[in-house]
């Protein structure tokens, strides 16, 4: 059996990060879901598809022309060949994810691809319901969260250093809204699977995450 790590958490919670330095320390692959409903948002705002439109939106995600190229530090996000990697990360991406990502038909068109992600030696895969849905046989799942005033300050500093403008107490009243529209959505709910690992790092630095996970997974012989 193929181990996987998931590490799910709400918006800006660091997860992604987090992930990513996890599966550079155990030399795994990497699964950002989120990229997947950013993608498909995207697509489908240059498609000119609505985003309540199940039928095409399904369409467009079984036939979502994404590829990942895993590269030094780094993992390339490619769109019709087009690197995206920076465009979806924009709030205005992150929004058009969120509201494909409510539909059930859509989550189960990505389903498959999401699950194909889980190659030997071994998968971290970061999202929302990565433990809850997508891997919920995964030996070691974490659900990680911080405040949401930090989490709007660390969103702060990510915009600031790709030179895009925001506003601190308008990320805040956003994150809060994320969070509520994630938690009480009728399809996968945001919320920590009975057996997951919840770590809050409102008060701890990326490595101090890190070391904990790998401590989770060094006593259950994952590594």
């Amino acid at each position: 059996m193929i181990p996987v790590i998931t590490i799910d958490g709400p918006v800006s919670s660091g997860k992604g990060t987090v992930a990513r330095r996890v599966a550079t320390r155990l030399g795994w692959h990497l699964l950002d879901s989120g990229a997947l409903y950013r993608v498909l948002g995207l697509h489908a705002e240059r498609r000119g598809v609505a985003l309540d439109d199940e039928m095409c939106l399904v369409d467009l995600a079984e036939q979502l022309p994404v590829e990942f190229r895993e590269g030094e530090g780094d993992t390339a996000v490619l769109l019709e060949g087009e690197d995206v990697g920076q465009i979806i990360r924009e709030e205005r991406v992150g929004e058009l994810a969120s509201q494909v990502a409510v539909l059930q038909p859509v989550r189960d068109a990505l389903f498959a691809r999401q699950r194909a992600f889980a190659q030997r030696p071994g998968l971290v895969a970061d999202g929302r319901d990565m433990g809850t849905v997508v891997f919920r046989d995964a030996p070691l799942k974490v659900f990680l969260t911080a405040s949401a005033e930090e989490r709007a300050r660390r969103r702060l500093g990510q915009l600031k250093e790709k030179g895009f403008g925001a506003n601190l107490a308008t990320l805040i009243e956003d994150i809060r809204t994320r969070d509520e529209r994630d938690m009480q959505r009728a399809v996968a709910p945001l919320k920590p699977a009975p057996d997951a690992v919840e770590i809050d790092s409102t008060e701890l630095t990326v490595e101090q995450v890190v070391d904990r996970i790998l401590g989770e997974a060094a006593a259950r012989s994952l590594i």
